[in-house]
């Protein structure tokens, strides 16, 4: 009798992890927190919706699975 194959096929994870965090500045000018406008760790070149680290552990937050 011959056994099933198993697929090699990668397992979607069940809570994707966020991409990497784009490399801190070495120094100003800083970007702006897209939310609450004070400075982030990201120089102003950084594109994309930059964060301060209060509101990017809350969005975190509120993102994160429950699983």
């Amino acid at each position: 009798m011959e056994e099933p194959h198993q697929q090699d096929e990668p397992q979607e994870p069940y809570c994707e992890t966020p991409a990497a965090a784009p490399l801190a500045a070495g120094g100003p000018p800083f970007a702006e927190c897209v939310l609450c406008r004070k400075p982030t760790e990201y120089p102003e070149s950084v594109r994309g919706a930059t964060l301060c680290p209060v509101c990017e552990w809350q969005e975190a937050q509120r993102t994160a699975c429950s699983g």
